[in-house]
């Protein structure tokens, strides 16, 4: 095996620091004492993060966030798997069609997506709901959920089921038993890809949400369009710090090798 020379060294490096450096400005900005950003510091202060609990709306919009990301990419799922499977396993008329427009949401902007949402929403009634929100996420999310759940449905041996069946067992618990677990790296990626989505979409959200529906990404956005100090900072670094917490937690229980790659540790 070739070892990477100093050069892709190098690369590799610089990358990674174009990656983080953002998100390293937005934590060390956080932690700023002053009233409006500034880098460097006086000193670390935790001022803006006792700041937060100041304003109950952003408590509320990321708890409404977290509501609407785990149950949009739940429904996501559940319409993926079935959608997957069929597409994986059989050869039908208009298939690669129904992928097509399954992929759609992907192609058209979100900014028309939240105008076509918002005129259909107030057609038939539902606009400004919580219900309304996320029937236009499931849609927005699910080529993310379906893409991951459909390379891992084509990997399946389908032998394995038949030997199930032959044994005695029906169709749903060959899928509990022995196609869930197959394909399960690639729902559970697909679910937190989804969510992912979910949690961080506001350019469509901003269309259809209302005051009582308001997620944390659209507060974080109608905030700076009045105020210019280092709160929204202290919101982002809570998120980056809670996302980084997920990813260790789940590294640690499960493998992220596996979730993502579906292989396991060495």
């Amino acid at each position: 095996m070739r070892r990477n020379g100093p050069l892709s060294l190098l690369f590799h490096a610089l990358f990674v620091v174009f990656m983080l450096a953002p998100l390293v400005i937005v934590c060390v900005v956080a932690f700023t004492p002053e009233g409006y950003l500034s880098l460097p510091t006086r000193g670390p202060s935790l001022r803006w993060f006792k700041a937060i609990f100041a304003y109950p709306e952003f408590l509320r919009a990321f708890y409404a966030s977290l509501w609407l990301a785990a149950l949009s990419s739940t429904l996501a799922i559940l319409l993926s798997v079935p959608a997957a499977l069929a597409i994986a396993r059989y050869r039908f008329p208009g298939r690669e069609a129904i992928t097509a427009l399954f992929m759609s949401p992907l192609m058209v902007p979100h900014v028309v997506l939240g105008i076509a949402f918002l005129r259909f929403f107030s057609q038939i009634g539902i606009s400004g709901t919580f219900t309304g929100l996320v029937l236009s996420h499931v849609i927005v999310i699910m080529p993310f959920a379906l893409r991951l759940v459909l390379a891992a449905s084509y990997g399946i041996d389908r032998r394995i089921e038949h030997a199930a069946i032959s044994l005695g067992a029906d169709t749903l618990t060959a899928f509990r038993r022995v196609t869930l677990p197959l394909i399960l790296p690639g729902v559970v990626s697909g679910w937190l890809l989804a969510a992912i989505n979910s949690f961080d979409e506001v350019t469509m959200t901003v269309f259809i949400a209302s005051p009582a529906t308001v997620t944390l990404p659209v507060r974080m956005f109608l905030y700076i369009q009045d105020n210019i100090d280092p709160l929204i900072a202290a919101v982002s670094a809570c998120l980056i710090a809670l996302t980084a917490g997920l990813l260790l937690a789940l590294d640690r229980l499960y493998g992220l090798d596996r979730l993502f790659v579906g292989s396991g540790k060495g």
